[in-house]
């Protein structure tokens, strides 16, 4: 395919290493050559890089296969994950993983993208319900101000909450941007 049909998403075959897109913007300053800037995440070291493709450029999809996924549980630098159809498990590295791990809570269900027959990534649900175990104590009649507090959730994860929220209410949470949401009922 052409570097123009670039997506994010996608997964690319680039100098011998897999690359998950994660934004590409086609521009074309004034009388030069279009371009597509790609931001892309390599799949197995996990570092962000940019490039500049030209637009006539052709760019190899990966076949990435997918399968629904629950997760069980972190043991050291793996984590645990069931397929929901065939019971079997398998195990993922924590640089695979990344940050997002901060998402994670046992029996969530998520895919996970396979490429030759070994994971290579997961892609989260877009939004997850997470516990706070630790915040400042609400105010009632909290939500007439948009003034935000800081509460630690049960992954880790640190989110601005309105000051209604206390600790033991669970919220919804953004996994793509890591924000809160609303609370979860």
């Amino acid at each position: 395919m052409q570097a123009n049909d670039l997506r994010p998403g996608m997964v690319i075959k680039h100098n011998n290493d897999l690359f998950s897109i994660y934004k590409a913007e086609h521009r074309t300053p004034g009388n030069l050559r279009a371009f597509v800037q790609a931001k892309m995440r390599n799949l197995r070291t996990g570092a962000m890089i940019d490039f500049r493709f030209r637009s006539t450029d052709e760019v190899e999809k990966a076949v990435i296969d997918e399968a629904e996924m629950q997760y069980l549980y972190a043991d050291g630098d793996s984590y645990y994950f069931m397929n929901t159809q065939t019971y079997d498990q398998v195990h993922i590295h924590k640089d695979v993983i990344g940050d997002r791990a901060r998402f994670l809570v046992p029996d969530t269900v998520l895919k996970v993208e396979y490429y030759e027959g070994r994971p290579i990534d997961i892609a989260l649900p877009p939004t997850v319900d997470l516990k706070v175990i630790e915040t400042e104590p609400g105010i009632k009649g909290g939500s007439a101000t948009n003034v935000m507090k800081p509460a630690k959730l049960e992954t880790g994860l640190v989110v601005n909450v309105p000051p209604f929220i206390n600790a033991g209410d669970t919220i919804r949470v953004d996994t793509s941007e890591g924000t809160y949401l609303e609370r979860a009922k």
